[in-house]
């Protein structure tokens, strides 16, 4: 299987780059974040059109996230058991959808961006992520074998490397100890990162900013990851950043991130 997570940042305005990616990359499974887009203005012929079937999520014009697969596509369920809003009252938001696929149970998460340390949404961050580690360690208790992807823009740099410089981003968010714990807390569930071991960084980045050339100047982060429950990460034979895909008019600000599983 060849799976992928891509932060599109709004699948309506690159309709025409999804759907020559998948026609060139062939990818069987693809976790999408930030569609921006609300259900019925989701662009789903893009998919179906090349033989994908897709499950999304979108409740506004921020957030988003789907799965597309060719290789099946069921039990599609949104959000994952208490999964925290934000806000008084406290409102949903778009981050979350799990489908199986190929065997596979792929999840799709956008992991809120935090902001900055002293707002709110830094503390609604570290418990959404807290409570993804509860809810992964709830899923492999119950069931050691199961094939799970976790998927998705994490919105953390885990290593020092991960960032083009750190002095940069001192006092900022993406970086900090507790965001790079809870992480970690992840990991620690069960969930292996199968992406790292195939492109050791420094200077592997899957986002770079819009302003300032980043891009070119290659001022990025590694923030988009694929974490495998420990039976999916035994079948890991290769993984990649498609860099090439944040080049030119009208893309993303993240790259696509591949991973290959050998058949179980």
């Amino acid at each position: 299987m060849r799976l992928a997570t891509w932060n599109v940042n709004s699948v309506r305005a690159r309709g025409e780059r999804i759907a020559a990616w998948l026609e060139r990359s062939d990818v069987d499974v693809v976790a999408i974040q930030e569609t921006k887009c609300k259900a019925e203005q989701f662009p789903e012929q893009v998919f179906t059109d090349l033989g994908y079937e897709v499950a999304h999520h979108g409740l506004s014009q921020w957030n988003g996230v789907a799965v597309a697969s060719r290789v099946g596509l069921a039990d599609v369920q949104v959000g994952f058991p208490e999964q925290p809003g934000f806000g008084d009252p406290v409102a949903p938001e778009a981050r979350a959808i799990g489908a199986t696929c190929g065997g596979v149970r792929v999840w799709s998460l956008y992991i809120p961006n935090g902001r900055a340390i002293d707002d709110p949404h830094y503390t609604y961050k570290l418990r959404w992520l807290d409570r993804l580690r509860a809810a992964g360690a709830e899923w492999l208790a119950r069931d050691p074998a199961a094939q799970i992807a976790l998927c998705g823009d994490f919105n953390v740099a885990p290593q020092d490397a991960d960032v083009w410089d750190m002095d940069v981003f001192e006092g900022s968010t993406h970086v900090t100890a507790p965001e790079r714990d809870a992480f970690q807390a992840v990991v620690d569930a069960g969930f292996a990162d199968v992406v790292r071991p195939y492109t050791p960084g420094p200077g592997v980045y899957t986002y770079w900013d819009y302003k300032g050339l980043a891009f070119p100047k290659r001022k990025g982060m590694r923030i988009d990851f694929v974490l495998a429950s420990p039976a999916l990460a035994r079948r890991a034979a290769g993984a990649s950043v498609d860099r090439e895909e944040r080049k030119g008019k009208g893309a993303s600000d993240h790259a696509p991130v591949f991973v290959e599983f050998a058949s179980g």
